[in-house]
């Protein structure tokens, strides 16, 4: 696994009731929270988080315009596709999960 990725799975895994599994939905690897799905990885340095739609807007979180991924995804969506390239990415994104956490 390559080193971001890797430290941004160590570092969520140290949150409670948050840990890595291979997914049910995207294939590949998750995140569950209390046995559910609420990331999952599309690459190395790309997540797929659901924040819920108060912490995207609150945060002014803007869906990716090149996304290869998810090229359509309703503006109204809970999920938001995170990109991460370096170790402050890693900590913003851990930043983000701890916010949507509060909101469950």
């Amino acid at each position: 696994m390559p080193k971001l990725r890797s430290e941004l799975v160590k570092k969520l895994e140290r949150i409670p009731g948050l840990e890595d599994r291979p997914s049910k939905v995207a294939g590949g690897s998750a995140i569950f929270y209390r046995d559910k799905e609420i990331a999952h990885f599309h690459n190395d340095n790309e997540i797929d988080i659901r924040l819920t739609k108060k912490v995207i807007r609150k945060e002014g979180l803007n869906h990716p315009t090149d996304s290869k991924i998810h090229k359509h995804r309703a503006p109204s969506s809970e999920w938001i596709e995170i990109r991460f390239r370096k170790s402050k990415d890693v900590d913003e994104v851990v930043r983000l999960f701890k916010f949507a956490l509060e909101q469950y």
